[in-house]
């Protein structure tokens, strides 16, 4: 299997507000990036989007490190997911879990990819976090032109 890193970031100006999401994919010997962007969301939603668009984009099974500056991804697909899922989407609280779309195609997402999940400081000068922010917010100011979802590199 092919090892990747991939760092995600979500941003959003208001909450709700228009998004942005961005993601940096790196093997040895290439680097990408995704961004994109929705014009009324939160930044929860677009901290999931980074993480999906990013394991969509790998088009073979990978070994996967991703890192995340979301409390709330880390947490949810480490920690929540499997009784959400036995729960039937309901939280412990017996509520119907928020963005539960989402966490169900991250769900869908990671099934062929081994994937390693970290947490990383956001704002604190870790390379490829830096990047992803840029990215995010780089989703953010292409809601202006008419590509809303662009990849580079």
């Amino acid at each position: 299997m092919k090892h990747v890193v991939i760092y995600t970031d979500g941003a959003c100006r208001g909450n709700p507000g228009p998004g942005g999401w961005g993601a940096l994919l790196a093997t040895d010997n290439a680097k990408r990036e995704l961004y994109g962007g929705e014009i009324h969301t939160t930044n929860n939603r677009m901290e999931l989007t980074a993480a999906i668009e990013a394991l969509n984009a790998l088009k073979t099974p990978c070994e996967v490190e991703l890192y995340t500056d979301s409390n709330y991804v880390q947490q949810g697909i480490t920690s929540w997911l499997a009784g959400w899922k036995r729960n039937g989407w309901r939280t412990a609280a017996k509520k119907p879990v928020k963005n539960a779309d989402l966490w169900r195609a991250l769900d869908s997402a990671c099934e062929r990819h081994h994937i390693t999940w970290r947490w990383v400081k956001g704002h604190a000068g870790t390379s490829g976090n830096e990047t992803a922010d840029r990215l995010a917010n780089q989703g953010i100011e292409s809601l202006s032109s008419p590509d809303r979802q662009t990849t580079t590199g």
